[in-house]
């Protein structure tokens, strides 16, 4: 079963289990990865968390039911996993607009999310560059934090003046972005760091990477563009399902080479650590 039919088939049984408890130990059993490294891919892929589509799926799902059923209201948020009427309300508030009783009347306006399928898609004629390079095993000391989004631990590195104290510290800019994967809440596991082969820092965390290939992709050109993210696009979509190579489970990295907001350009490489499929 190649990547595209596992992550069809990862989409099947979510969509199997809409009024169920999404099992992520099931998740990572058919795609052959660890459910922190599918989360982190999907979210690259998608632009959402995988968190968040279940719940969007269960919220259009709940829609229907209110439109097509006498169900009564708390029947129906605890079919999709709600504890009470009240969270169901907030929740699907948010996604509708409206609450759950108001999806009942006539000329509601309601949104519809509909279920992912994945078809893989090559341009040949857009070459990807990537460099294959064996690491001894390093440190990376700097700020761990889990944030509601993927920039959350750089605004805080950036406000709270630890950016500034690993830039004195090394030499150099506050340059590594690791990831560490995604909460069941859409939330990322960060650390913005610097490579670090002395003692701990009191106050600071560290991550001790093993020897390991890694796979380092480079994203130049706009930011406004959204150029990383499209990089991180291309990566999982394209480079990685047809490859040899897949992810090891060990978090990625980021090195901001070059991030000119003002100038509105960027270079960053994208570190993968891998192994043979």
């Amino acid at each position: 079963m190649d990547w595209v039919d596992r992550m069809n088939s990862a989409m099947d049984y979510v969509e199997k289990n809409l009024n169920n408890e999404i099992d992520y130990d099931q998740i990572s059993k058919i795609m052959g990865c660890s459910i922190s490294v599918f989360q982190r891919s999907f979210t690259q892929i998608t632009g959402i968390p995988l968190s968040e589509y279940v719940r969007n799926r269960k919220l259009t799902c709940a829609a229907y039911d209110l439109q097509n059923t006498d169900d009564k209201v708390i029947d129906i948020a605890m079919k999709y996993g709600y504890e009470s009427a009240d969270a169901f309300s907030v929740a699907f508030k948010r996604l509708h607009g409206v609450m759950p009783i108001m999806a009942r009347k006539p000329d509601v306006k309601l949104a519809f999310y509909c279920r992912l399928h994945f078809e893989l898609t090559i341009k040949g004629v857009y070459k990807m560059n990537y460099t294959k390079v064996n690491r001894e095993p390093f440190k990376v000391i700097g700020r761990r934090r889990t944030t509601p989004y993927g920039g959350g631990t750089w605004a805080i590195v950036k406000s709270d003046g630890s950016a500034e104290f690993m830039k004195e510290l090394s030499g150099h800019l506050c340059d590594l972005g690791l990831c560490f994967g995604f909460g069941e809440d859409g939330s990322n596991d960060y650390m913005c760091g610097i490579e670090w082969e002395k003692e701990n820092i009191p106050g600071y965390d560290s991550f001790v990477y093993p020897e390991a290939t890694w796979l380092i992709f480079e994203a130049k050109g706009a930011i406004s563009d959204n150029i990383l993210g499209s990089t991180w696009h291309r990566i999982n979509q394209e480079f990685l399902p047809q490859s040899k190579y897949r992810k090891s489970g060990l978090p990625t990295i980021e090195k901001y080479v070059e991030w000119d907001e003002a100038a509105d350009t960027c270079r960053v490489e994208i570190r993968i650590p891998v192994v043979i499929k």
